[in-house]
């Protein structure tokens, strides 16, 4: 980074991580006033979505929906009808439906282990975007089977991440960078001043197999990054190790994926679509982000002798810059239409 991008940072913990606006040093008036609505605005939607907390608008829809139709507000109703459609184009593999399934793995709680038999097969019985009705007409929901739990911690993060950006635009914010935790991220506009050549905002990703490391930096123009992987929350079970994240398809924990990156225009996109391409593995880039789409991959896989594989699809030179390492196998698979993909 160089000397000349100076950064105010204002944040705050929130959604269980640490939630960040960045702005460039001096260029908005009352930057940290803002800034602090913007954080007041993702507490005011973990109250409304956290299923953590038994009086949200989430947890009334869970214990309740089977029961009958339930209103709600309108913030809620996008959130279930772009799950919805999230669902249907993953094939399955991103579900907001699937809260059964983390409640029978123990991950509601962070306390993972592996559930008997006939509780998995209930809670795989009780999970589904198929169970879930939703009427457009009166802004409503209602769950077809009993036990169907909602749980947005997929796609949470960034769709506080898409309203704080929304904040920040009518406020007259030219430029700046929110995130949730690092592995979700925003940004509009240029980091740093108006210089020829530069344009967005330069972001990290951490290495997932070396503490401490850049696996790559990506440069975000008016996009958003989500990034999935198992490397912080597992537990091991007769030596083999489990990750958090599940397959909503099968109700087992995915394997196969070290870290999935997608680069979306929405950041709650970013987030579910990495998800389900962390599920899916190399074959689900054809749902996700097939050539000439505007949505970028990056995929890290295991490579042999402790080496990694990375796959990118849809993004070019100047949007990602791969750290060097021995052994490092790099796959690219570039849009074959306008060509520059997202950068």
């Amino acid at each position: 980074m160089t000397a000349d991008l100076h950064t105010l940072v204002v944040g705050r913990e929130a959604m269980a991580c640490r939630f960040e606006v960045v702005f460039n040093a001096g260029e908005v008036p009352g930057d940290t006033e803002i800034a602090v609505d913007a954080l007041d605005l993702v507490d005011a939607i973990e109250e409304r979505i956290s299923v953590y907390r038994p009086d949200s608008e989430f947890s009334r829809i869970n214990a309740t929906a089977a029961e009958g139709w339930v209103e709600v507000s309108a913030d809620a109703w996008h959130l279930l009808a772009r799950a919805r459609e999230l669902h249907a184009l993953t094939g399955g593999a991103f579900d907001l439906a699937a809260g059964a399934l983390v409640r029978a793995w123990g991950f509601l709680r962070r306390q993972g282990r592996t559930p008997a038999p006939a509780d998995l097969a209930a809670a795989l019985d009780a999970s589904g975007m198929q169970h879930v009705e939703l009427d457009a007409d009166r802004r409503r929901v209602r769950f077809l089977r009993r036990g169907v739990e909602l749980n947005p911690g997929a796609i949470g993060k960034g769709w506080a991440l898409d309203r704080m950006a929304a904040l920040l635009a009518s406020r007259g914010v030219p430029s700046a960078l929110v995130h949730g935790g690092q592995s979700s991220v925003l940004a509009r506009g240029t980091q740093g001043p108006a210089v020829a050549g530069r344009h967005g905002w330069r972001v990290g990703l951490r290495h997932p197999l070396r503490p401490g490391r850049r696996l790559a930096t990506i440069t975000l123009d008016d996009r958003a990054l989500g990034t999935s992987g198992s490397g912080t929350q597992f537990f091991v079970d007769r030596g083999r190790r489990l990750g958090h994240i599940l397959d909503p398809r099968t109700g087992t924990p995915a394997e196969g994926v070290i870290a999935a990156t997608v680069i979306a225009e929405s950041a709650a996109d970013a987030d579910a679509l990495a998800t389900a391409l962390y599920v899916l593995g190399p074959e689900g880039l054809a749902l996700v982000a097939p050539p000439a789409s505007p949505v970028g991959a990056v995929l890290v896989l295991p490579g042999s002798g402790g080496t990694v594989r990375i796959v990118t699809a849809n993004l070019v030179d100047e949007a990602i810059a791969i750290e060097p390492e021995p052994g490092l196998v790099i796959e690219r698979r570039e849009a074959t239409a306008a060509g520059r993909g997202p950068s």
